[in-house]
């Protein structure tokens, strides 16, 4: 689990929550079911409109990332690759066979099936970047659906405002109403600015962060297999690789 995450969550929540009872306004000044649909799901239909569904299926699923990072410890995977440089130096490249089959990294796997199975250094390299490419490319429009929420919510909560003000002007006559009614219409610009400030927008610069982190990672497991392909000294592969560490 990602603490920072979790603390950033919980202070978000005391900081929004807290703040209005400070400022006289109650934590019931924050519930309005009319901004709710109007924020909320307002922003939900509108990325609905934007995103293509493979895209918006993905977004789903690498939302945990935020709380439950997909990080692998980079010195052991540097300390496995080193062994089975070694292994390809005493046994020959079918002695990594074994290994192939105990890989649970679909990535992982395919790299070293290729390197088991001889193909030239070069082809190994494109294959995989290509694959590494393509996969960063489409989580980073999937991390582009939380950005682009973040961007319409406080839009929207502005549309409730407005929306709510106009309420109030057509119930002039009663003065009774004016003040719930212009504080309800303020609640939706809270949900808009807030949603974004501190969930979407952050949520889209995390996962960004953690899917170059991912890149790197698989760029540095390319740099390996590609060394051990070409036969290179264990030694030499663990000194280039920790270059990725540093």
């Amino acid at each position: 689990m990602d603490r920072l995450s979790i603390i950033g969550t919980v202070l978000a929540i005391g900081a929004l929550m807290g703040g209005s009872v400070l400022k006289g306004a109650g934590l019931a000044g924050l519930w309005s079911p009319a901004a709710f649909v109007i924020v909320v799901l307002g922003t939900i239909a509108a990325i609905l409109l934007q995103t293509p569904m493979d895209t918006f299926k993905r977004a789903l699923k690498i939302m945990r990332w935020v709380f439950q990072p997909p990080m692998q410890d980079r010195t052991a995977v540097i300390a496995r690759i080193v062994e089975w440089s070694g292994t390809a130096r005493k046994q020959g490249l079918l002695g990594l066979e074994a290994e192939v089959q105990a890989l649970e990294d679909p990535f992982l796997r395919k790299g070293l099936q290729m390197v088991v199975d001889g193909v030239e250094p070069e082809a190994i390299r494109q294959m995989l970047e290509i694959e590494l490419h393509g996969q960063s490319d489409r989580d980073v429009a999937a991390a582009k659906v939380f950005e682009g929420a973040g961007i319409y919510a406080p839009t929207l909560g502005i549309i409730g405002a407005v929306l709510g003000l106009m309420a109030v002007m057509k119930n002039l006559a009663d003065p009774s109403q004016l003040g719930h009614g212009i504080a309800a219409a303020f609640t939706a610009t809270i949900y808009g600015i807030g949603m974004a400030n501190l969930a979407l927008l952050p949520m889209a610069s995390k996962l960004k962060g953690l899917i170059g982190h991912q890149a790197q990672e698989r760029e540095m497991i390319v740099e390996g297999l590609i060394a051990i392909a070409q036969g290179e000294n264990p030694r030499n592969i663990e000194a280039r690789l920790n270059g990725f560490v540093h």
